[in-house]
């Protein structure tokens, strides 16, 4: 588990629940960079059936319980790692995680990755958090989180489907 404290002096900003962030985006920077959805202290995981994911292009985002089961990560707070721009993308931190948000909002937006968060019972308790990356490319940084987390637990974080 890393705290609040840790990833700040790593540079992460924001630390804002996924409600405020739905309800007020001004907090959001108009930057490249990478993202973090966590767990607060003392979150109660329960899966649902029916998360509240968008059917982009019709597609069911739903898994099922075993599967979301199987891949909880027990004792980590890091759910999701996400990237933003880079040099194969304009996206910013803004247009990103606003299409993350509106995504577990049910809106049919192309944002696949990190799907299994909105089959949290308690989801809009998760905190999103943020850094900035001005001369680093944002997905060899994701690519170094999520091996960095994988080595510390043996697999990825939680709604990270791939590498």
């Amino acid at each position: 588990m890393i705290s609040h404290e840790q990833l700040k002096t790593e540079g992460f900003q924001g630390f804002k629940t996924i409600r405020e962030l739905q309800k007020n985006d001004i907090f959001l920077p108009d930057k490249m960079g990478v993202y973090l959805i966590l767990a607060p202290d003392n979150f109660q995981v329960e899966f649902i059936e029916n998360g509240t994911g968008g059917f982009f292009k019709g597609k069911n985002p739903n898994v099922s319980i075993d599967e979301l089961t199987y891949n909880w990560v027990e004792d980590a707070n890091i759910l999701y790692i996400g990237k933003a721009g880079g040099s194969d993308s304009n996206a910013t931190l803004f247009s990103r995680i606003k299409q993350y948000l509106n995504f577990g909002l049910n809106k049919p937006v192309g944002h696949w990755g990190g799907r299994y968060i909105w089959q949290l019972r308690n989801s809009g308790e998760l905190i999103v958090c943020w850094k900035m990356l001005k001369d680093i490319e944002p997905a060899s940084y994701e690519y170094a989180l999520i091996d960095a987390f994988r080595k510390t637990y043996g697999k990825r974080p939680f709604a990270n489907l791939k590498d």
